[in-house]
Formats: C-alpha cells, sequence, structure tokens
C-alpha cells in the first residue's frame, strides 16, 4: 500500500518546500506573461513568431552556427521568408527562456522609427553596454542620453572638414601600401591584409599621432591582439544569456596587449600641461584626436574608451569597403579602365590628389556607394526599446500595422537584409542590372529610396566619421589606381561574408596588380 502524503512529507521533507518554490516559479512567469501580453495588445499587438522548442535555444545555437560559418545573410533571410508574414515579411519575433522577447526587423520604416523619428524610445540600454564593457567601456558605442551626447560632442570637432581634409596622414602610409601590393607585376597578394594594416597604421596615426607601423611589421601583437578581440566579442554578443559557454581566455589577452600599447600614449600626452594642449591646438600641427580628448578630460579611462571605439570604426569602415572593393573591380576591368580613366583626367599619374579632386570624382563615388550598398559595414545591429512603445509596422493580419514593443525589448535590425531586398530596387532594366550585381553604373540612373539605404547608420546617432571614411576610402582608391592599371581576380570563388561586428571578406581578398 503506498504511503500517505503526509508519511511521504516525513519521509522526504525537502520534496513540499521544492514544489512549493516550483509552482510559485511557474506561477509567477504566467502572471508576468499575461501582464505582458495585455500590453503588447494594447500597443499594437505581435509580428509574426518563430517558436523555437525548448526556450528558444535552437534558434540561438542557429545563430551562433550561422557566425562561425559565415552564412548570417543566409540564416536571417530564411527566417524572414519562412516565418515572416507573407505581406510583409521582414518583422519576426521570437522567445528566448520563454520570457525574453527579441525582435528583428529589416523594414525601413521600422529603422527609421528606431534611429530617427522615435529616437528616444530606443537606444543601445545597459545590457549593451554591459556586454560591450570590456572592450568599447562607456564610449560614444555604448551610451545613451546625457553620456551619450558628451562622448558625441567630445569627439566630433576631430571630423571638421579642415581636419577631413588634412590628407597628408593618408598620404605617408599610402606611400607604404601602394608598392606592397604589387612586389612584383602580377603577384598575388591579399589585398584585405594589407587594407586592414593599412587603415590601422593611419588610423592610429590620425588619432594617437603615433602609428603601429603594421604595414613595415606585418607581425605587429596590436593589429592580431585587436582583430581576436573584434571576433571574441562578436560571438559574446549573439551567444546571449549563453555566453558563459564561450571561451574568453585570447578576448583578455588581446585587451592586455591593446592597452599595454594604447596606455602609454595616454601617459605621455596627460604630462602635457592644459596650457600646452591650448598652444598645440592653435597651431594644428602635431595635434591629434588624442590631444583634443585630453582638452576636455583628464579622465584615463574615458581617454581609453573613446580612442578605442574611434579606431575600431577608423579602421574598419575603409578596409572593408576596401576590399569588396577591389574583389568586384578584379572581376570587373572595364570598370577599373573607366575609374582610372577619370583619375587621370582629373588628377594625373603622379599628383598628389585635393579634397577637391576628390569630389569631383563622380564615378569613383558611385562606385564606392555601390559596394556600401551590396556590403554596409555594420551588417547587423540592435536597439533596445528604452519605454513600452510601438514600431510602425508589423502587427495586424498583413504585417503592416503597429507592433507593440516594451520596455526592455531588444529589437535587431540589419542593413545587410534590407539593402538587399529585392523589392525595394526598380524593375531589371538597361540602366538598372539585377540589384544583386555589382554595377556602380545605376548610381547615375538612380537614387535610392529614404531609408533604404543606410551604410553609417541614420538619425542623431549617424556616423560621425562618415565624411573621414569616405576621404580616405576615395583617396587610397586614386593612388593605386594611378600606379596600376589592371587587378586580376586570383580566387575560385568569391570570399564568404564574415560577420564579426563589421562584414569583412573571410579569407581575404587574393588578387594580383599590374602596372
Amino acid at each position: 500500500m503506498g504511503l500517505s502524503l503526509v508519511d511521504q512529507f516525513h519521509a522526504h521533507p525537502i520534496i513540499f518546500p521544492v514544489t512549493a518554490i516550483f509552482v510559485l516559479w511557474i506561477t509567477r512567469l504566467i502572471v508576468l506573461r499575461l501582464v505582458q501580453e495585455r500590453k503588447i495588445q494594447a500597443l499594437g499587438g505581435h509580428c509574426a513568431t518563430r517558436h523555437s522548442f525548448p526556450f528558444g535555444l535552437p534558434f540561438v545555437y542557429g545563430a551562433v552556427q550561422a557566425g562561425r560559418t559565415y552564412k548570417d545573410f543566409s540564416f536571417w533571410l530564411h527566417n524572414f521568408n519562412k516565418f515572416g508574414n507573407r505581406s510583409n515579411p521582414y518583422n519576426i519575433e521570437f522567445r528566448l527562456l520563454s520570457s525574453i522577447r527579441i525582435v528583428q526587423t529589416a523594414d525601413p520604416e521600422n529603422i527609421k522609427a528606431i534611429l530617427a523619428t522615435q529616437f528616444h524610445d530606443f537606444g543601445k540600454g545597459d545590457k549593451f553596454n554591459e556586454d560591450f564593457h570590456d572592450f568599447l567601456g562607456d564610449s560614444i558605442f555604448t551610451t545613451d542620453g546625457q553620456r551619450w551626447q558628451e562622448s558625441r560632442q567630445l569627439i566630433r570637432p576631430q571630423f571638421i572638414k579642415d581636419r577631413v581634409s588634412d590628407l597628408q596622414t593618408f598620404e605617408s602610409h599610402a606611400q607604404i601600401l601602394v608598392p606592397l601590393l604589387c612586389p612584383k607585376s602580377g603577384h598575388t597578394v591579399d589585398a584585405a591584409s594589407l587594407f586592414f594594416r593599412y587603415t590601422l597604421d593611419a588610423a592610429t596615426d590620425f588619432l594617437l599621432g603615433e602609428s603601429v607601423d603594421s604595414l613595415r611589421n606585418p607581425t605587429v601583437r596590436f593589429s592580431h591582439a585587436f582583430a581576436e578581440v573584434q571576433r571574441i566579442q562578436s560571438q559574446l554578443g549573439r551567444a546571449g544569456p549563453m555566453k558563459f559557454m564561450i571561451n574568453t581566455k585570447t578576448f583578455h589577452e588581446g585587451l592586455k596587449v591593446m592597452d599595454e600599447w594604447i596606455q602609454p600614449i595616454i601617459e605621455r600626452t596627460l604630462r602635457l600641461s592644459p596650457e600646452e594642449l591650448e598652444k598645440k591646438g592653435k597651431t594644428d600641427e602635431g595635434y591629434t584626436f588624442l590631444h583634443s580628448l585630453a582638452s576636455y578630460t583628464r579622465d584615463r579611462t574615458v581617454l581609453r574608451d573613446q580612442l578605442v571605439a574611434v579606431l575600431l570604426a577608423g579602421r574598419d569602415t575603409t578596409a572593408c569597403t576596401l576590399s569588396w572593393m577591389f574583389y568586384h573591380l578584379s572581376l570587373q576591368p572595364q570598370t577599373v579602365s573607366r575609374l582610372r580613366t577619370e583619375i587621370l583626367d582629373r588628377v594625373g599619374t603622379n599628383t598628389e590628389p585635393t579634397y577637391e579632386d576628390l569630389k569631383s570624382l563622380k564615378f569613383l563615388s558611385a562606385t564606392i556607394n555601390e559596394t556600401l550598398r551590396l556590403y554596409p559595414i555594420v551588417p547587423f545591429n540592435v536597439r533596445m526599446a528604452l519605454k513600452d512603445t510601438t514600431l510602425p509596422r508589423g502587427g495586424g493580419p498583413d504585417g503592416n500595422q503597429p507592433m507593440g514593443v516594451l520596455k526592455g525589448t531588444p529589437v535587431g535590425y540589419s542593413p545587410l537584409i534590407m539593402q538587399r531586398r529585392e523589392d525595394i530596387y526598380p524593375p531589371v532594366s538597361e540602366k538598372f542590372p539585377h540589384h544583386m550585381e555589382f554595377a556602380p553604373e545605376r548610381w547615375e540612373h538612380w537614387t535610392p529610396k529614404a531609408w533604404t539605404y543606410i551604410p553609417f547608420n541614420g538619425g542623431p546617432r549617424i556616423c560621425v566619421g562618415q565624411q573621414f571614411a569616405l576621404t580616405e576610402i576615395a583617396y587610397t582608391t586614386v593612388r593605386i589606381l594611378q600606379k596600376y592599371s589592371r587587378v586580376e581576380c586570383r580566387m575560385d570563388e568569391k570570399p564568404s561574408e564574415q560577420s564579426e561586428i563589421v562584414l569583412q571578406p573571410h579569407g581575404g581578398v587574393h588578387v594580383a596588380f599590374f602596372e
């Protein structure tokens, strides 16, 4: 005969308290879910939902695996197409650990709301700051509100026009880069590796007044450490609550190497008195981004965080764009020929281009725009809802009605998916090739619709270094094509798209240059 409940309690006294706690926990989850549901419905309801049992973990695993195998674009496009509303598939949501709701969008109207028209409803959030804090601290990329405004005001003066148009920094490093692209005629090089080293050298020189000189010294520790920190940081961001499974040993080793190089430069700068910094600012000779920061704050942590954040943007934006652009140019000799004709007609074969020269090269500008259209620098981004709010599209039977978003909900958005949506482009014609083709000439007859082309983000948080990046890309391309008349692809297939914070070609870009 079985034991009574009383006998069971005396035999196993722990069972009932544990059971009671479990029941209370489940009850609390159910009540919270019902309250959330009521709020979401009042704001506009849900968008199309991807159910992933148990607890959304298969979805997270799929996202991490897609990142590791460089298939992010196909993974997210598949999810939108399979689980999104048929009338407007580019908004989906799923739940993680049953209680965390996550929204994903590639809808221009929603992205406009997140970045501009509802700017104060969305921000980086405390969780993003926590996840990226070891790498980027409390910098312009990880803060909201007053702290973000202070960071932007601190950084923006360094990127005003007369600073960007000082092209001597680019020239000094281009003089090292250009010969390395062709040690001998027809020699295969990894152009991407050289571009990343070049932009790191130029960025550290421009920002700190001292270059890591990685073009001359390919084994320099800082360059490898910086890349490794980015790689692990990207994995940590994808893993979410499962990030404890990521091995961070090389991440922390890389941070140490970075700080060992940056901190002595900060200390030397802080030895300058405020009067000496002011004097440097008036002459502009040898005046750097770090000098500008040190004029406003002597806080070593603030200086370090802002430097690393701007270094990340200054290095990767240009390097990624140059890498993808020269990959496509290696397949299109007619485009190289047209670019070179435009450059030589305006600048000549040896003259250093001026800022006005670069602005006048319309086909070069179209080629850069086309590269950024297909390969936006940050392919996937995220904002956190800072209050209960709505997004303009995703709800309703057709997916075109408002969608409710509660405070604390992460909203991921993808410039990469959006800028490759066929439905935002005109039909294929003689003047407009297929949207997935690399065709700079399309920009001579076409202008993107508002909020369908955002390679530098948009709204109040639009990239402060946009002009710096575009100028460096244009200047570098001019100096390369002044010397080389042809570039030839030495790859059997297109590089995979590696999304580790930025979108870069996995395995490099192997090409040969010819004078």
